[in-house]
């Protein structure tokens, strides 16, 4: 071997050990790349958490839906006709605002047994005993001539009308991952929104021209095409029984749709993916949303999530009786002034729901979670409590500011389009942060997203009766401005226990989870 080829083997170790640090710093893009190429291999490894593209996802969301509009619906299309109903049965006043508050009861409590059930046996059967009761209760309500009918009755009316709002977000839950589901929740809560808005135009209007029964009518017509509908088209979405889409659900349980789903999937040569099937218990447990509450992490958000609907529905249940009082508006107009609030709420899908999926991705960029398009993500990975207080809190406050906006200028009469501005704003923030704790509770239940929403639903709405109870003579005592600015003190006053979930909510949820699986 020669000299020059001598100095050229012993000088290359010098070399390379000369530029360990510069090699070692140049191969760390690779290794990284090569990391987060393996995670990506991985996620396309599994199965899709949906068969469904996006636009059948979001079509099948947006007619559960508006299938849900029938719970806020049913509820304040009858607030204009109350003093018609308490002239034609000679009753009082107080006693028809008492089919309010049972209405507002059986709302919270009946989800809790159907939620369960669609857990068990799926959307579908769930959402048929619904529109069946709804559609009888109606007809019922419409031919009914005495107060003892149409209290059993509206109760009945509740029962049919309330679960559908917790099958919605349960739907939402089936078909999109928690990278997505701002966005598709926000679908999902399009009709849920637009019942406060647009019952009381329709109530007044039908209770002004055509008399207190064609309400009634009216909710059996649309009750009668959301079943003919639902029928046809809405698949069965359950992971308990569908898992991601791919697996046939049982002849009964299959519509139009879910029949011409399986032919493609089988010309196209698709195996149904049993992986991605979700256990389910045996047999319903209607006191399942209550096992719930007994957790500290989910306690405190339907605690807050509660008292928060509370405000609102004092908000919602006072409007047309101040609106009366000092404009002096008929009830078609007082309809229409509802109508802010409900463009407000739809402005959720663009708001918070963007922010929510925005501030998911966010975090999980952070943690070095890769996010695949329809793959679900681990959420032991990631802070969710964070991910969604962080969004939800400004909102929080922003609603604070809005209501007591609307309180006061209410109270001084300052301008209509001052009050109809505020209630525009009340209506995006206070939706965003509903649909944000919503969102929150859905995520760390994600075995039995119905019987969470239910929970959430139940906590909601026997606070909201209570609200709605004692709105007019908390404001007969304090007039509406200090109303507002005691509604908004006590948001803000117990929004710490928000910051709390946020700081200890992962302990808390780990907790129990091995109490579980103990």
């Amino acid at each position: 071997m020669s000299g020059e080829e001598k100095a050229e083997v012993s000088t290359a170790p010098c070399v390379k050990s000369q530029n360990d640090d510069s090699i070692h710093t140049a191969s760390e893009p690779k290794e990284t790349e090569d990391v987060e190429a393996g995670k990506e291999d991985v996620q396309a490894a599994e199965p899709p958490y949906s068969v469904y593209t996006h636009r059948e996802k979001a079509s099948m969301l947006v007619l559960v839906s508006f299938t849900a509009i029938i719970s806020p619906l049913s509820g304040a299309i009858y607030l204009p006709v109350l003093p018609l109903l308490a002239e034609d049965l000679n009753v009082s006043t107080s006693l028809i605002n008492l089919t309010i508050t049972t209405y507002l009861i059986l709302q919270g409590v009946a989800p809790s047994f159907i939620g369960n059930f669609s857990d068990v046996y799926g959307r579908r059967p769930a959402y048929m005993i619904c529109c069946v009761i709804y559609l009888a209760a109606n007809i019922g309500l419409a031919l009914q001539n005495s107060y003892a009918a149409l209290m059993v009755l509206r109760c009945l009316q509740s029962c049919g009308s309330s679960a559908t709002v917790a099958l919605g977000s349960a739907a939402a839950a089936d078909l999109a991952t928690r990278a997505e589901r701002g966005k598709y929740l926000g679908y999902a809560s399009m009709g849920v929104t637009l019942g406060p808005a647009l019952g009381p135009v329709i109530g007044g209007l039908l209770g002004q021209y055509l008399g207190w029964r064609s309400i009634f009518w009216f909710l059996t017509i649309v009750a009668g095409v959301l079943f003919v509908i639902l029928f046809i088209f809405l698949p069965e979405t359950s992971r308990n029984v569908v898992g991601n889409g791919s697996i046939p659900p049982p002849w009964w349980n299959m519509s139009l749709l879910a029949y011409i789903q399986m032919r493609r999937q089988r010309r196209q040569g698709v195996e149904p993916d049993n992986d991605t099937v979700k256990p389910a218990r045996k047999r319903p447990n209607p006191f399942a949303s209550l096992t719930i509450l007994g957790e500290k992490e989910s306690a405190v958000i339907l605690g807050f999530s509660s008292l928060l609907s509370g405000g609102y529905y004092i908000l919602l249940t006072t409007l047309p009786s101040e609106l009366t009082s000092r404009w002096g508006f008929s009830s078609v107009i007082v309809g229409l002034c509802y109508l802010p609030i409900g463009i407000g709420s739809l402005t959720y899908r663009y708001t918070g729901g963007y922010l929510l999926d925005w501030n998911f991705r966010r975090h999980a960029k952070n943690a070095g979670v890769v996010i695949s398009n329809n793959r679900q993500q681990d959420m032991a990975q990631l802070p969710i409590e964070r991910i969604r207080l962080e969004i939800t809190l400004p909102l929080l406050y922003l609603g604070c500011a809005l209501i007591m906006a609307y309180g006061w200028a209410m109270q001084t009469k300052s301008s209509l389009g001052g009050i109809e501005v505020s209630l525009f704003f009340c209506g995006m923030f206070l939706t965003g942060v509903m649909n944000g704790l919503n969102t929150l509770i859905i995520d760390t239940h994600v075995y039995m997203p119905a019987t969470a929403a239910a929970a959430n639903n139940l906590c909601r709405c026997l606070v909201g009766a209570g609200a709605a109870a004692i709105g007019s003579p908390l404001i007969d005592r304090m007039g509406l401005g200090w109303t507002s600015v005691f509604i908004a003190g006590v948001w803000a006053g117990l929004s710490p226990s928000l910051w709390l979930v946020m700081a200890k909510g992962t302990k808390w949820r780990q907790e129990s989870e091995k109490k579980v699986k103990k």
